[in-house]
């Protein structure tokens, strides 16, 4: 009867626990995992600048962020 006592209230906490995580209360998970490498970035970065799709000011500007989430 005591074990009862002990094992009924963690086995409803239990089951409420994981019941409230199968509805998520709305929250959207995000996880983001970078596939280019950033030598790859600023290749492709130097060509849509060769191509003519930024200007210079717009090109230095990609560049300097590139660089700067390296760290």
């Amino acid at each position: 009867m005591a074990a009862a006592r002990v094992v009924a209230p963690a086995l409803a906490l239990a089951l409420a626990t994981s019941v409230a995580g199968c509805w998520g209360g709305g929250a959207e998970v995000r996880n983001s995992t970078r596939s280019t490498t950033v030598g790859q970035e600023l290749i492709d970065l130097e060509r849509a600048h060769g191509q003519g799709l930024l200007d210079q000011r717009e090109y230095e500007r990609q560049r300097r962020r590139i660089l700067r989430r390296r760290d």
